[in-house]
This record gives C-alpha cells, structure tokens and sequence, in this order.
C-alpha cells in the first residue's frame, strides 16, 4: 500500500536550488534512506514531508491526499525527530516525552513513558545533566510510546554508541516488520540495509 508520495518536490533557499524534481513513493513496510552530501537537502526534505516547511514546487501526499489539506490528521499519523535531539534543559526526559505526546495528541500512561525511557538507558535526571547520546535516547523513546504509522528520522543515530545503534536498529526493524513506514538521513554506517536509497545533489 503506497503511504507517503512525494511528487516532482523543489526546494531553494535563498537564490538557491537545494534539489528539484524529486519523487518517490513509500509504501507500508519500506524503509528509506536520504543520501547525499551536507548542505544537498536531506534535512530540507525531511521538514516538507512532515508538513514542516514547503515546497518551492511539487506536492506531498499521504494515502493519495495532498497534507496540506490533511494537517492535523496527518500530523498524528507521523512521528519527526529532527537533527537536534530538542528535549528541555530544565525538564527531565520524563516530563519531556510527556509534553511530546501530548502536543502529538496521543495519551499515554506513566507507566508507559517511564518503561520507553528505561528500555533506552535514560536516567531520570534533569536533561541538562545528561550527555549528547542520552539526550538522543530521550528523544528517540517517543517511537517507543507511539502508534504512528510514519517515522521521519534525521540523523538518528547521531551521538548513539554501539548499544544505542543496536536498540535503534531494532526498533526500525520492528516497525517496518509490522507494516510502517520510514524515511531517514544518516552519515553513518549503521549497519542497517534501506529498502531504497534517494540520492539528493
């Protein structure tokens, strides 16, 4: 089943064409990989699939609708971790994924958010005391506590030590088994085999 279609997408910035004409289709089960060098669009492209930013020209669709006229449905149908894992000094991991499921509208339990946290090794400390890689396990464990069908990962296994690649290389594979969808950049040999790649530049 086709879930997420890009077609003939442009990007610029500034006087710039980061890329034009990109198209593809992401079906159920299928896990796919943005190539390309720094600056090439891979972190552009991945903001205008989640509805994030738009495009100079072309359309994005999910399930054959446009998501612009979708919006918040769609919305609840995607999780995006972008580049920077953007969890709160001040607060605690907990508290963090707590406010990010309910900005995504989801409702989960205590339980359910403490066992995600614990399942990646993150501490239960105020995420200014944590390091790079535990910051990134604290936002990764939103796949953890959502249902969403769509996964749209930058540079995910930033920061992540082998334990940390291995878990999320786990979890990616059990998403797509059941039947998601994902799409994402990375830089790094993570030992993970994409169903197709996209090369951007």
């Amino acid at each position: 089943m086709c879930m997420l279609e890009a077609a003939e997408l442009e990007c610029e910035r500034g006087a710039r064409t980061l890329f034009r004409g990109v198209s593809f289709v992401l079906r159920a089960g299928e896990l796919l990989r943005v190539a390309g060098a720094n600056g090439s669009g891979k972190t552009s492209l991945l903001r205008i699939l989640c509805g994030l930013a738009r495009p100079s020209a072309g359309e994005v669709r999910w399930k054959g609708q446009p998501i612009s006229r979708l919006k918040e449905d769609y919305a609840r149908e995607l999780v995006y971790i972008g580049h920077a894992s953007a969890v709160k000094d001040d607060l605690t991991p907990r508290e963090n994924l707590e406010i990010s499921c309910r900005l995504a509208g989801q409702a989960t339990s205590g339980e359910a958010l403490a066992a995600a946290l614990e399942r990646l090794g993150v501490p239960e400390l105020p995420v200014r005391k944590l390091s790079q890689g535990q910051r990134r396990r604290a936002a990764l464990a939103r796949l953890l506590v959502s249902d969403a069908p769509l996964w749209l990962l930058d540079e995910p296994f930033a920061a992540l030590d082998a334990e940390g690649i291995s878990i999320l290389n786990g979890l990616i594979g059990k998403h797509v088994s059941r039947g998601g969808a994902i799409a994402f950049t990375t830089h790094q040999d993570a030992g993970i085999a994409a169903t197709r790649v996209i090369e951007l530049g």
